[in-house]
């Protein structure tokens, strides 16, 4: 897709849409994943608890908004844009490149600080994990800033190794909270729970 010539060369354009589909799906489930965890970390703290859940949705939006500019790539070509295309295809490439860096650099970051300390001080899980995200997320944000200001570029070896810890956090929490859950807590506990009997009616019989 970064290449000039995927414009004036011919072949399918299948695993550009694959791609682009699949990067969808990331977002949603994102978000999905902000949404399903908040009923549980409101309880430790509400405004962290929305704050993750905002950048969450940021973090989406960027998602979907390089998969609009590289769809509209394909569109070009489809439309046989040729040369002339040339420029618009490498602006919307560019765009797509800085969409990836805000919103699947950055706000992972982001993500790890606001979940991450709302899970350390709630004990829901090993403080181990947290703390992984807590120290992963100034080295992403190190990469972050390398990269905007042109140091190192987002493949090289640098910003590649300060990704790894916050890459080791996000699967670790993940599995962690698929094979065992929550850790029983004062906020697990307090969690409403329905009632054993049904409630009666209110119209007894006759």
């Amino acid at each position: 897709m970064k290449d000039p010539n995927y414009l004036l060369g011919s072949g399918p354009d299948t695993p550009v849409l694959v791609g682009g589909l699949l990067e969808v799906i990331v977002a949603l489930a994102g978000l999905g994943t902000a949404v399903a965890l908040y009923p549980v970390l409101k309880r430790q703290n509400q405004g962290v608890a929305l704050g993750f859940v905002g950048t969450r949705t940021l973090e989406g939006a960027g998602i979907i908004a390089g998969v609009v500019a590289l769809l509209t790539v394909v569109s070009l070509r489809q439309a046989g844009a040729g040369a002339a295309g040339l420029v618009a295809a490498k602006a919307l490439t560019s765009m797509y490149g800085w969409a990836f860096l805000l919103s699947q650099s950055l706000m992972p970051a982001l993500n790890a600080l606001l979940l991450g300390s709302l899970l350390y001080r709630s004990r829901l899980v090993p403080r181990a994990l947290p703390m992984l995200g807590l120290i992963g997320a100034p080295l992403l944000l190190v990469s972050v800033i390398g990269t905007l200001f042109g140091v190192f570029s987002s493949t090289s070896a640098p910003a590649l190794l300060l990704a790894i810890p916050i890459a080791v956090w996000e699967f670790s929490l993940g599995v962690y909270l698929v094979v065992k859950g929550f850790k029983p807590s004062a906020i697990t506990s307090s969690v409403p729970q329905p009632p054993d009997d049904p409630q009666p009616s209110r119209f007894p019989d006759d």
